[in-house]
């Protein structure tokens, strides 16, 4: 049985799935975020190892009793495994060059595997959405992108530039406009918010100010998007305009893509990531905001894991050998 690794590498986690030839789904394992550019390429390649080697010991325990994993033997004793036929890994920021071609290099190395592919985790997700098919992803997790592919095979991304100069829509771009919401409620320069006391109660401070000298990480501004959600559902009117903002940040990205493409060709429009997840009252916004700039656009949430994408890929990578085409 010829195995295939897909990893997903992102902001806030990093996903490993493994699956057979058959297109079977054999085990999946999750370690911590791994995008090189937010994290470091060496704190990466530590998440993407642990994730890899978590998913192959899975599996090679079930077969196998104890017997060392597939991957992560002593320095010394690697070879190439002739069961791991493909690895594809998708992580965010390896289009710079700078940063892709060490970790391809080192992803050789360190995973064992007959064929690699480094692909971005826009991509994987793409792939997920709608295989070889035209269309468009739009993500909106930690950070936020629209990728899309035409009929021509033509692809182009649109946002996903981070977070301290663009990611609009995002959980990041979310929690850190409901922190100054709250610092001007406290000031008394803006609307009184819910999002004061509950900003204050998740992080355990006596008082907003207090949240200026912690220097919060993305992932953890990130992780206060769902209070800004639930406020919105419950009325409060900042988290509200927030949510109506972010929807339409995130629309103005898929209609400039599918514009720059032929939007005729991007009928199908899938939402994938977190904010997308949490609820209804966002996605609904922005497909409202979408259909008004590419009438006749389908819009859908993402179904599968955007990981899947990189194990079909990889399998793709593997299909000659195997004869599976």
């Amino acid at each position: 049985m010829a195995l295939f690794l897909g990893i997903d590498g992102g902001g806030s986690r990093t996903q490993a799935c493994l699956g057979d030839e058959h297109g079977r789904i054999l085990a999946t394992a999750t370690a911590g975020p791994s995008n090189p550019v937010k994290v470091g390429i060496e704190a990466a390649k530590i998440e993407l190892l642990r994730a890899a080697r978590g998913v192959l010991r899975s599996v090679s325990n079930q077969a196998a009793g104890d017997k060392p994993p597939l991957a992560g033997r002593a320095q010394g004793q690697r070879r190439q495994n002739p069961l791991l036929m493909a690895v594809c890994a998708g992580v965010a920021g390896v289009d710079r060059a700078v940063v892709g071609r060490p970790l391809l290099a080192w992803l050789r190395k360190a995973i064992p595997a007959r064929h690699h592919l480094l692909t971005t985790d826009m991509a994987i997700a793409l792939h997920a959405a709608l295989g070889a098919d035209a269309g468009m992803i739009v993500e909106s997790g930690t950070g936020s992108f629209a990728y899309a592919r035409n009929s021509r095979g033509e692809t182009l991304r649109v946002g996903g530039w981070g977070a301290a100069f663009d990611d609009p829509g995002s959980g990041y771009d979310l929690g850190r406009k409901a922190i100054m919401a709250a610092l001007r409620d406290f000031d008394g320069r803006g609307e009184r918010t819910v999002l004061t006391s509950r900003i204050c109660r998740a992080l355990k401070l006596s008082d907003i100010t207090q949240i200026v000298p912690k220097k919060l990480d993305p992932q953890q501004v990130a992780a206060l998007f769902p209070l800004v959600l639930e406020a919105a559902r419950q009325g409060d009117r900042v988290a509200r305009r927030l949510c109506s903002q972010a929807a339409f940040d995130l629309a103005q990205m898929a209609v400039a893509v599918g514009r720059r493409l032929g939007r005729r060709a991007m009928v199908p429009v899938v939402c994938a990531g977190g904010v997308f997840r949490s609820g209804p009252t966002l996605w609904r916004a922005f497909a409202r905001h979408v259909r008004q700039g590419m009438p006749g656009a389908r819009v859908r949430l993402l179904q599968n894991e955007p990981v899947e994408g990189a194990v079909a890929m990889a399998r793709e990578l593997g299909a000659e050998d195997l004869c599976l085409k």
